[in-house]
Formats: structure tokens, sequence, C-alpha cells
């Protein structure tokens, strides 16, 4: 079976990647530099905008299944660069959702709780989007394209997502976090908002899962924690045993120049309790689990 997957650079795919490997051929797309192919693990340099050439290598690998999580998930870059968060996001969601179409494929597109507008908090998958900000506008409409193109599809829409990054590339707060917190850095977290975050190995393991099992529709994948993202900060910094005093209380909405957050979007994750084996995970679980995968591949 082969599973292909966008984004390859990023630490979400990179966890796909890492539970894949044994029991699928994979086939990884990126834009920049890549690592050397290993075992069943193959990469491809390939801008996702050309759809010449994704559609001309779609065709020469054949997945069975496709895992779009490439993304400009940056929220401000978006506001301010809407025609370019529009051709990704959704334009090229909107090519591979017609691809996979046009061969039957299955497809996983890794959305957002920001999909929300955070008036509610807990949302399930029945709950209305309200998106509040451009990046989650571009979402809502990749989750629309994806879920009408076929019946089989699947949106995943993720929490706030905890991990390390496998290469010094990505965007990963706990990494920040943590280099700022070794130099003695106060850091400031927003108080207002609410999340479930999820590790990425968890979150890796759930999406592997997924594309090999029969669910289609909407799941939220999300930890067993709602916290806010100050608390959330200063309990990472307890447990890794760094100075709680080093983590400041912000309010997001009052930072200038700064596209809007929702501010509760925590999301209720019964559904992957009920469809997946992959246990959800504790904030305090999640982080654990990271940091013993960091000291065994240190080894």
């Amino acid at each position: 079976m082969k599973l292909l997957i966008t984004g390859s650079n990023g630490f979400v795919a990179g966890s796909v990647i890492t539970h894949a490997q044994d029991h699928w051929e994979v086939h990884g797309i990126a834009r920049s530099a890549l690592p050397v192919d290993h075992g069943n693990v193959h990469y491809h340099l390939l801008d996702l905008l050309d759809s010449e050439k994704l559609t001309e290598l779609f065709h020469k690998i054949k997945p069975d299944v496709v895992i779009h999580a490439a993304a400009i998930a940056n929220i401000d870059f978006c506001e301010k660069n809407k025609s370019i968060a529009e051709e990704i996001n959704v334009g090229v969601t909107k090519t591979i959702a017609q691809l996979c179409k046009e061969a039957d494929i299955k497809m996983i597109h890794c959305s957002t709780d920001t999909v929300f507008d955070g008036t509610k908090g807990f949302y399930t998958e029945a709950d209305f989007t309200n998106p509040i900000n451009y990046y989650a506008e571009t979402k809502v409409r990749s989750e629309q394209i994806v879920l009408s193109s076929a019946a089989k599809n699947i949106v995943a829409r993720l929490a706030l997502v905890m991990g390390l990054l496998s290469r010094e590339k990505g965007n990963s707060f706990l990494f920040d976090l943590i280099e700022k917190l070794k130099n003695n850095e106060q850091v400031k977290f927003a108080e207002n908002e609410i999340r479930t975050p999820i590790d990425v190995i968890t979150l890796g393991a759930s999406l592997v899962e997924l594309a090999d099992n029969n669910f289609a529709g909407i799941i939220h994948l999300a930890g067993n924690t709602r916290i806010d993202r100050f608390n959330m900060a200063k309990q990472i910094a307890v447990d890794m045993k760094f100075p709680a005093e080093l983590i400041i209380s912000t309010n997001s909405n009052s930072i200038p120049d700064r596209a809007p957050r929702p501010n509760d979007a925590s999301m209720d994750n019964s559904k992957a309790k009920q469809i997946l084996k992959t246990p959800m995970r504790s904030l305090h679980e999640g982080l654990a689990l990271i940091m013993n995968r960091k000291k065994e591949n240190s080894l």
C-alpha cells in the first residue's frame, strides 16, 4: 500500500512518516530541501502550485491514500497575504481532491480547531464552523471541497499540536518554549486562548490509523486536557523543571496588528476515542511521550 503525504518537511508529516514507514510505501512531497530516502520512504521535491508536475507525480506514484498536511498555517501571514493563502490552502487542496476523485483514492485533509469562533468551546464535529480570521476561512473552504469531493474522504481537525522538530525546520511552540526557558528568558502565553493540545506522536499514529480504516467524514484529533495556553506553558515548564515564573500571561486580543484568534477553540475528542485504537492523551502524558522519544532517539 502506498501513502502520499504533502508537507513532508513539517513535524506533523514527520510523525506520520515515522509511524507509517514499516507498513506502507511512503512518498513525501515538499518544496524545500529534503532528507535522504530510506527504506520504504521516498521524498519528492515539488511546488504544489505546479499542478502539471503534481499531476504527473501523482500518476507515477499511484497512491492508495493521500494525507494532505501542507498549508500556510501562520495566521498573521495569511491575514496579510490573502492571495497566497488562497492559492495554497484552497487551490492546492482543490487540485489534490480532484486527483483523488479521478483515481478513486481516499484523501485525509488536515484542518484546524480555529475553524470555530471560540464563543462556545468543547466543540463537537456536528458544531457549525464560524471562522474569525482568513487562515480559518481558507480551512473551512478546503474542508468543504474535500468532503464534497468523495464520500470516503476525511477531514481531521487538529488541535494545538505539541511536539519537537525532527530537523531544525518547522513551527513548534514547544521547541521555541524549551529553547527560551533554557536561556532563562521570560515567555508570554495567552491566558484567553483555551485549547485541547495533542502531542505530535499521538497525532501521527492517529492519522496513519485513519489511512487504514473505513472511517469517513469529520474527526477531531485533540488531547484530553482542556487548558488555556498560559497555564499549559506553566505546566510544561514545571514538568521539565524550569521556573514557572518565566511564563508570563498575556491577552492575545490586545496585541496590536494581529489577526483575531478564537478564545475557546477546545474540541471534544469523544469520536476519536470511539473510532481509533490510538489512545488520546493528557497534556502531561503527551509531554512525557515526546520527551521519552527524544531521549530514545539521542541514545
